[in-house]
């Protein structure tokens, strides 16, 4: 709730009571998609009597509702206390990897006061991605659009002390909190993640940065669903278990396939042709079987 603090000051919400409203709004949103009794409730800035919902929610028991979590403990202790998916924006900045087992930790500790039990499928971490055939050809290509959003909105804008690191953007994916590179480092960056989180997580969303060229972030995407997904959803398992088991096996299964064309060969009373050992499947374990 304290991360746009623009809006808050539009809407003239004073920022040490956005978390305490938080709280209240979701209780009674919470109350009221339940459909379990009319909800009476007053606060110091809404009151509702005898409030109930004309039209129940489609979803049984409710749509999913996720709450962001940056860096304090409200977000966590309010999806643990109101059974809430949640966006972990934290993962993204300097000491969020490290810090989401204990962030997981203050939900589960929160969901145990109110007789719930967190559930990790309902736990997106959110990270900035950018994907390319290589990793330097990937930095290359958001480079300068990282600089822009980091110079013209979180210093210029929001105020962020500058100069945290000589190249920021090596930095961060030195630091695991930004995933820039070839699909197999995008893959690595993302395990570490799962790791960081205590193995299970229920995904990744990625924001939409616009730090490179409409071409190469449609590329992006295109590589990672193509090489990278597959290895997090179990598509490929079977396709490279066989892979595998044929290498290990080659000698056994290829080198005969050499062995029948010769005598093939030899059957019909006709010369093989003076190179055709180069063209034989299974033919450089020949000498071995």
């Amino acid at each position: 709730p304290g991360a746009l603090v623009s809006d808050a000051y539009m809407l003239t919400i004073p920022p040490d009571t956005q978390r305490r409203r938080m709280d209240e709004s979701l209780d009674a949103i919470t109350r009221l998609l339940a459909c379990e009794e009319p909800v009476t409730m007053k606060t110091d800035w809404f009151e509702m009597r005898d409030a109930r919902l004309h039209l129940a929610p489609y979803t049984d028991p409710r749509f999913t509702i996720a709450v962001a979590s940056t860096q304090t403990p409200a977000a966590m202790v309010a999806a643990g206390k109101y059974g809430l998916d949640v966006l972990s924006l934290g993962a993204g900045v300097p000491g969020g990897p490290e810090a989401l087992k204990n962030q997981w930790k203050i939900a589960e500790d929160e969901a145990a006061k109110h007789g719930r039990t967190m559930n990790k499928k309902g736990w997106r971490l959110v990270v900035n991605m950018h994907c390319a055939e290589e990793d330097e050809l990937a930095l290359a290509q958001v480079r300068f659009g990282e600089r822009a959003e980091t110079v013209t909105y979180f210093e210029d804008t929001l105020g962020r002390p500058p100069g945290r690191a000589d190249d920021p953007l090596r930095e961060g994916v030195k630091m695991g909190t930004t995933l820039v590179g070839s699909p197999e480092t995008i893959a690595n960056g993302l395990r570490r993640l799962i790791d960081n989180a205590g193995g299970e997580i229920g995904g990744f969303m990625f924001r939409a940065h616009e730090w490179a060229n409409r071409t190469d972030t449609f590329n992006s995407f295109e590589l990672f669903a193509r090489w990278v997904m597959p290895q997090f959803q179990g598509s490929t398992d079977t396709v490279l278990s066989s892979l595998d088991w044929a290498r290990a096996n080659r000698k056994t299964i290829f080198a005969p396939v050499a062995s029948a064309i010769k005598k093939a060969y030899d059957d019909a009373g006709k010369q093989a042709p003076e190179d055709w050992m180069k063209r034989v499947t299974g033919a450089r374990d020949v000498d071995k079987a």
